[in-house]
């Protein structure tokens, strides 16, 4: 691949700034035209201003974590990899302007970089069945004898351990997810009930369901929330916003809340944000870390909001939550409360947002569903 000295950074056909290598440190400065009526893109780390950003966290590989939550990771840096290696290309040789180069229209969130270089050849014509057969050939590094061009073209810019697919359904998108090797076949359909269950307990899930399939029990699918019919909407983890990375156990929910309580426009999210946590908590989901909590850029609302919950799986295996709560890996009723004391949270409506969420939980875990 060609050396890139600087990109073009857009948002739904507008120029939000430049990226730019300048004295071996990465750069960000946002376009003046973007300044007069655009927004920050990161609100702590980058104010919407004329300065030029070179401070980068060296974990991000001088980025700032706003650009990294561009770059997929796990599967989606996997099946990067292999395409890569397909063209006779390093994945590890290549730089953080080079990386985001080659970010696809389907990348997570609303940035787009330029220019790009497209790694995609073909369209795909496979069904999810034979989709999760391909895909876990790769993950069993047997991809050269996969249908590799279409799997990469469907999910070369996902995020998370497990495979997913990014495709078209009822005319707007979606991703399903693949169990992988360590999953249980019924995986889909746990977090489908996942979901299920967290929206029985009031918590905003986007629209999701369970899709046919004849070799297991199904495969778990959500429509995109960074997507909406007038556009992508800008996303941002919480471990990008507070600039650490999430293979780092390093945040408790207080970050979360104090992130909330900074930069959201809408009123219950505190409480939102409170229901995930004792969700996690009771429903023992203790892959809770800092990248599956996201905000996302409202338009209306001229700020940033709590996205849909998603990833909402039981890990039964893990024993210790990936946040901790009032800094317990393994918190209690306790716990829980004195972060809602923490934050002035109303006692009397957490306590009536624990019992509902037991409740619902111990019922769905002694049916053994859970």
């Amino acid at each position: 691949m060609k050396e890139l000295k600087k990109l073009i950074v857009n948002y739904n056909g507008r120029t939000v700034g430049y990226l730019a290598k300048i004295n071996d440190k990465m750069a960000f400065q946002y376009d003046d035209e973007w300044i007069k009526s655009g927004f920050s893109i990161s609100p702590f780390s980058l104010p919407l201003s004329d300065a030029i950003y070179k401070d980068g966290k060296y974990i991000f590989d001088g980025l700032y974590g706003v650009f990294w939550d561009s770059l997929p990771d796990g599967w989606g840096e996997l099946l990067v990899r292999r395409m890569l290696a397909k063209n006779g290309i390093n994945f590890d040789a290549l730089s953080p302007l080079q990386r985001l180069s080659i970010i696809e229209k389907n990348g997570l969130g609303a940035l787009e970089y330029e220019p790009s270089e497209s790694l995609k050849s073909v369209s795909y014509d496979l069904d999810l069945d034979e989709l999760s057969i391909e895909a876990n050939k790769v993950l069993n590094d047997d991809y050269n004898s996969a249908d590799l061009d279409s799997i990469y073209c469907l999910g070369g810019s996902s995020g998370g351990a497990r495979p997913k697919a990014h495709i078209i359904y009822n005319n707007e998108e979606w991703i399903i997810k693949f169990p992988c090797r360590i999953d249980p076949a019924d995986i889909g359909q746990k977090e489908y009930k996942a979901n299920l269950l967290a929206r029985q307990c009031g918590i905003n899930v986007n629209e999701f369901k369970l899709f046919n399939s004849k070799i297991c029990s199904g495969y778990f699918g959500a429509k995109r929330f960074d997507r909406t019919k007038n556009g992508k909407v800008h996303m941002l983890s919480l471990s990008a916003i507070l600039e650490t990375s999430h293979r780092y156990f390093n945040l408790d929910y207080g970050h979360l809340f104090s992130v909330i309580k900074e930069i959201s426009v809408r009123k219950d999210d505190m409480f939102e944000a409170f229901r995930r946590m004792c969700f996690n908590v009771f429903y023992h989901n203790t892959d809770d870390h800092s990248k599956n909590f996201s905000f996302l850029y409202d338009e209306k609302l001229k700020g940033y909001v709590l996205s849909p919950a998603y990833d909402l799986t039981p890990t039964p295996d893990k024993i210790e939550h990936s946040m901790t709560v009032n800094h317990n890996g393994n918190p209690t009723e306790a716990d829980l409360l004195m972060l809602a004391k923490n934050f002035n949270l109303s006692i009397k409506k957490c306590k009536e947002i624990i019992s509902k969420i037991k409740f619902v939980c111990a019922e769905e875990h002694s049916r053994g569903l859970g």
